[in-house]
């Protein structure tokens, strides 16, 4: 087996081929299970890389995989279906490959980061397929690609031969909003020329056929006329923005030690942690200290059942929308009925099916955090939001007061600078461009605090077209030095819309500890100073103690 990190796309391949070949080999049903198991977690993993025309090979082998899985009777399955399946592997084997060769390199490893943290980094380049019609939005959008560091490579619709490295993303931006078949047929070449590639079409008409048409050709993201190009640069970021996903955790409640085993073997093969407890009496002593996603709860164990537990953990508002899955061999449909009314969320038969039960465990924490996250984000910017942002800065400041204490080197010396800053002349933005172009422009900046920032930095979108920042242990002068700097990018960065490309600026207001000591005083200081911006003339930075 390669020698490289466990979790690397060159390993899952490996892993995959090797519980084919196994079960070639043997043919049993177990076998066949793990295999598909193999690839459901390489598609998995494809998915959180975003390289969809992957995705949808390895899920392709997935589907083929789930429909001849059946039970210990069906296998082994016939020479046929081994042929074809095995195709589909090595089709998915040498996209890997072409999609590697072509522009996708393995990091270097840097003294801070581990082994196991090394993978692709993805191109950054950009084919953009236009027609003479859409040049002014085309090179308004080349611009502002070009601005975050993207080589954009155009086309015509009626070139054939392609000799650039393969891009992270394909634009299509069609003179109508109809896609011909001509259209259609050079999309379908360039997906299968690209098949690691996000394929994006502008500029789609609102109706499902013409959208099905073009996902057939191999289209992953159509986006509507109206919304163009306004959400062109926030898919393509969307793709190179590299989001560490805390690990799933889910608390096994089950007496079987053997159900416990099979349970734990299964989702570790998905990366998801796990604790397991035999006592549903130290239910609530294991949340408050594990803190899972997901509680698996098994029906009948001994002192009380499993529905008993959901209806006190109901009752409790911490763990009133926590997933919960039940696990017993209850075969009546009215007793199933009744245990999902009392607070469960779905009921898994014993003996259950690992891949069914992988599939629901991560589908309903996927849920749970999009859930608890859309109450803590921003929806258009992905920063916190007003409420978050203010809670933050409070845990902050009270970080500051406790800083002798824990010694913490993010704030070492006790400073901490606060700013306000507010988009200038946003409503005649709106008024002339309309509010997609409005939102783009709230977005540029989103994404040009989040590019030139520190992990640590408090950055949130405190209402409309206003934005609160937080720089811990910063003081004032290097914080007026930094903001000022991403003032002057921002002024000089392009936002595309239908007739060409606009700019905007930013006025900042800035605040800092301790000369403010409290986070309500912080903010009201930041935004007096920013008033005072915006009284002599914008496009400026100013202090206000």
């Amino acid at each position: 087996m390669p020698q490289s990190s466990p979790n690397s796309i060159e390993d899952r391949l490996y892993v995959l081929q090797k519980r084919w070949d196994v079960y070639v080999a043997d043919g049993r049903f177990e076998q066949f299970i793990e295999f598909a198991v193999a690839v459901n977690s390489l598609a998995e993993y494809f998915n959180r890389l975003r390289l969809p025309g992957l995705v949808r090979l390895c899920e392709g082998l997935e589907n083929a995989a789930l429909f001849k899985l059946g039970d210990n009777s069906s296998h082994p399955i016939a020479p046929q279906d081994v042929f074809s399946l095995q195709r589909q592997i090595e089709t998915l084997a040498a996209a890997v490959v072409s999609s590697k060769s072509s522009g996708v390199a393995r990091r270097t490893p840097e003294s801070t980061t581990p082994a196991s943290d090394i993978d692709w980094i993805k191109p950054r380049s950009v084919w953009m397929v236009v027609g003479p019609e859409k040049r002014d939005m085309a090179d308004a959008l080349t611009r502002q690609l070009q601005f975050f560091g993207f080589k954009v490579c155009e086309h015509g619709w009626d070139e054939e031969e392609y000799v650039e490295d393969k891009p992270l993303a394909v634009l299509f931006i069609p003179a109508q909003e109809n896609a011909s078949s001509e259209e259609i047929a050079r999309i379908a070449a360039i997906r299968a020329e690209c098949p690691a590639s996000q394929l994006i079409y502008l500029g789609v008409e609102s109706a499902i056929e013409p959208i099905v048409a073009l996902m057939r050709a191999g289209i992953d993201v159509t986006i509507p006329a109206e919304d163009q190009p306004a959400m062109v640069l926030n898919c393509i970021l969307d793709l190179v923005q590299t989001k560490e996903q805390e690990q799933y955790r889910v608390l096994v409640v089950e007496d079987s030690r053997v159900a416990v085993a099979l349970i734990q073997r299964t989702l570790a093969q998905h990366g998801i942690d796990t604790h397991a407890i035999n006592d549903p009496g130290k239910l609530l002593d294991a949340l408050e200290s594990y803190k899972p996603d997901l509680v698996l709860m098994d029906m009948y164990m001994p002192r009380f059942n499993g529905v008993e537990a959901t209806r006190v953990l109901r009752q409790m508002a911490a763990y009133s929308s926590l997933p919960i899955v039940y696990l017993s061999g209850e075969s009546e449909v009215g007793m199933q009925v009744e245990a999902l009314r009392l607070g469960g969320d779905q009921f898994l038969m014993k003996p259950f099916n690992p891949v069914l039960l992988a599939a629901v465990v991560k589908t309903r924490i996927e849920r749970f955090r999009e859930v608890r996250r859309s109450t803590r984000l921003d929806g258009l910017t992905g920063l916190f939001n007003h409420t978050a942002a203010k809670s933050r800065l409070k845990a902050l400041v009270n970080e500051i007061d406790d800083s002798a204490a824990t010694e913490s080197e993010a704030l070492r010396g006790n400073e901490l600078t606060v700013a306000m800053i507010d988009i200038d002349h946003f409503k005649a933005i709106n008024d002339t461009y309309g509010h997609p172009v409005g939102d783009q422009v709230i977005r540029g900046l989103a994404w040009l605090l989040k590019g030139r920032l520190r992990s640590i930095d408090l950055i949130g979108r405190y209402g409309g077209e206003e934005f609160l920042i937080a720089l811990p242990g910063v003081g004032p002068d290097k914080a007026i030095a930094v903001i000022d700097r991403i003032r002057r990018d921002f002024s000089g960065l392009p936002h595309a819309q239908p007739d060409g490309a606009l700019y905007a600026t930013f006025s900042a207001g800035i605040a800092s500890y301790p000369a403010m000591s409290a986070a309500a005083a912080l903010t009201e200081a930041a935004d007096g100073a920013l008033l005072q911006a915006k009284r002599l003339g914008r496009n400026r930075v100013e202090y206000g103690g």
